[in-house]
């Protein structure tokens, strides 16, 4: 074996050895750096006679082409297998399904949805949206609504009162939205068109009743209102709401210490198993509570009831969600169930319009 042919198989195996590329680059400046065994032999070409020049040179020069081409060769061997552990450690499964994100994972709670189609369908018929506390004191609650002493809803097993206060008065979580109407009538001046969405309370619980419930009100004030157009905005209301072309509706009297006269509505619907359809069928389903404004009511609000007058009305949230969209029972609605509120409820983007569709 002569001596270049011992030097490139010792080069080579100094190649193939090396472990990563500085181990490389290593082998490289050690053969073909200025001071590498294979540059050294190179430098001595000027010593030699021209007939020595002839045959060395060529074998020189080949040699360093070679060692230069496995220097290459082991190099990108090295890229590649540094690239393939790389990718190994920092493998992902691409067989995880891909995580979705807010807009298309989050759902807008059912009563949420119910109120903002509540809110579309009033504002296109010019009401405004008014809001009052949940905590109310005896005065906005009762007094003010014409409620009498010693009136059932007074009683402790119907509401949560709180601790009486320094001066021995009690608040309440209010029982119904309609303190909300007094409070509009003392900061606003007639025409009053509002509707008051909000939570009320009441110590009741089944699967119709919840202690904390959804409710609310509507009230106008004028000098010209009248029954007839109470019943148009209901009609217009229900129309718009279970998006049905037309509806029958029945109005009996009733009862509410705040309205004079007062009256129970129920719309004509059709019942299959647990599926109610409105605007069709021969029975009937008591959905809200209405009326001509007590004239005490009135004058609690500021205004002379010989001048103004108006109407109000009043329904739950929860309910008639429950009878638009099917749902069976109505404490599900507060229980935090997450398979529940995927089922029941709406994504974030499906904001309700008249144009659009309430429920599309």
């Amino acid at each position: 074996m002569s001596d270049l042919d011992q030097l490139e198989r010792q080069i080579r195996g100094d190649i193939d050895a090396a472990a990563d590329e500085a181990a490389l680059e290593a082998v490289r400046v050690a053969a073909l750096g200025k001071k590498g065994s294979v540059s050294e032999r190179l430098k001595g070409l000027g010593g030699m006679t021209p007939d020595e020049r002839k045959t060395m040179g060529p074998a020189l020069n080949g040699l360093r082409n070679r060692i230069a081409a496995a220097l290459a060769d082991r190099r990108e061997a090295l890229k590649r297998a540094g690239l393939a552990a790389r990718l190994a450690a920092e493998a992902v499964d691409v067989t995880l399904p891909v995580r979705l994100g807010g807009l298309a994972e989050g759902r807008i709670h059912p009563v949420s949805q119910v109120i903002d189609e509540i809110t579309a369908i009033f504002a296109d018929l010019g009401f405004s949206v008014a809001e009052g506390p949940d905590i109310e004191t005896d005065y906005y609650n009762f007094t003010a609504l014409n409620f009498p002493v010693g009136h059932p809803a007074r009683e402790m097993h119907d509401t949560f009162f709180l601790p009486p206060d320094a001066a021995g008065e009690k608040l309440v979580l209010r029982t119904h939205t309609s303190p909300v109407q007094i409070r509009s009538m003392e900061r606003g001046t007639p025409p009053i068109r509002v509707i008051c969405p909000g939570r009320t309370y009441r110590n009741d619980s089944d699967q119709t009743h919840t202690p904390m419930f959804h409710q609310v009100e509507g009230l106008v004030i004028d000098t010209e209102s009248h029954i007839g157009h109470l019943k148009w905005v209901l009609e217009e209301f229900c129309k718009a709401f279970f998006e049905v072309p037309k509806v029958s509706m029945r109005f009996r009297p009733s009862f509410f210490p705040f309205t004079e006269p007062s009256m129970e509505v129920d719309i004509q619907c059709d019942r299959r198993g647990n599926e109610v359809r409105f605007g069709e069928g021969d029975d009937w389903l008591e959905i809200l509570g209405c009326g001509m404004v007590h004239p005490n009511v009135v004058r609690a609000g500021g205004f002379d009831p010989d001048v103004y007058q108006g109407f109000a009305f009043g329904m739950g949230i929860d309910r008639i969600a429950m009878l638009k969209y099917g749902m069976p029972d109505l404490r599900a609605f507060f229980e935090a169930d997450i398979r529940w509120l995927k089922h029941y409820g709406f994504r974030p983007l499906d904001l309700p319009s008249l144009v659009g569709g309430l429920s599309s």
